[in-house]
């Protein structure tokens, strides 16, 4: 218990934090990651959407 608590109130050391920093880059990294993702994704979403509203009024150009 003693050294618990000696451990919680001691200052990290250099090494551990580096680690620490590393670990919430590495993190980041990923989320950002996921948001290049999601925004890849919503990129082809409208790149369809605009292909086929393009085609409806190319189709409905062609019926007048």
């Amino acid at each position: 218990m003693i050294t618990f608590i000696k451990n919680y109130f001691r200052r990290p050391t250099p090494l551990e934090m580096v680690a620490k920093e590393l670990a919430v880059a590495e993190l980041c990294k990923l989320e950002a990651e996921t948001a290049v993702d999601y925004a890849v994704s919503v990129v082809r979403y409208n790149d369809t959407r605009i292909k086929r509203l393009e085609q409806h009024i190319n189709n409905h150009k062609e019926q007048l």
